[in-house]
């Protein structure tokens, strides 16, 4: 088939399947007498295991050890766990990270008027930040109930 029936067969849209091509991260595919990309049903399931890997956001270099371990059939099963354990870990830390600026972001609109004035915490936040400054730092200052210590609430 060619590339656009490989990528419709796998889920892989024609560029991605080129850009993995000149990564390296997929053999290239073989090519007629006139440079046309032919792929095979063993390129396809290849192509899908890359889609379902990314679908879970694993990086590049991952799917090629991923890959490489699909591919190795005596390969150790802890190899395989020890990459999903240690992207699941990511992920925790990415989903923390997103919780918690997803909280400063609320605490900041909530103390927000919202009106013709020109008084806005989160203005006001973002230009007093430091360099050094994070979201889990900002988070903290909030307090357990998202309300800066020394600040009173306005209403």
């Amino acid at each position: 088939m060619n590339i656009g029936q490989a990528a419709k067969a796998s889920g892989v849209s024609a560029k991605m399947i080129r850009y993995y091509e000149q990564i390296k991260l997929i053999t290239p595919a073989h090519r007629t007498e006139s440079s046309y990309r032919t792929y095979a049903d063993n390129d396809i399931h290849t192509l899908r295991f890359i889609r379902r890997a990314r679908d879970l956001g694993f990086s590049v270099e991952q799917m090629k050890t991923l890959l490489a371990l699909w591919r190795d059939r005596s390969r150790a099963s802890a190899d395989v766990k020890t990459i999903a354990m240690e992207h699941i870990a990511e992920l925790e830390r990415k989903a923390a990270a997103i919780h918690a600026m997803t909280e400063t972001l609320k605490h900041l609109a909530n103390h927000c008027h919202g009106d013709e004035r020109p008084d806005c915490p989160i203005i006001e936040e973002f230009a007093n930040a430091s360099d050094e400054e994070e979201v889990p730092a900002m988070n903290a200052r909030f307090g357990v109930n998202g309300i800066r210590p020394e600040q009173p609430v306005r209403r």
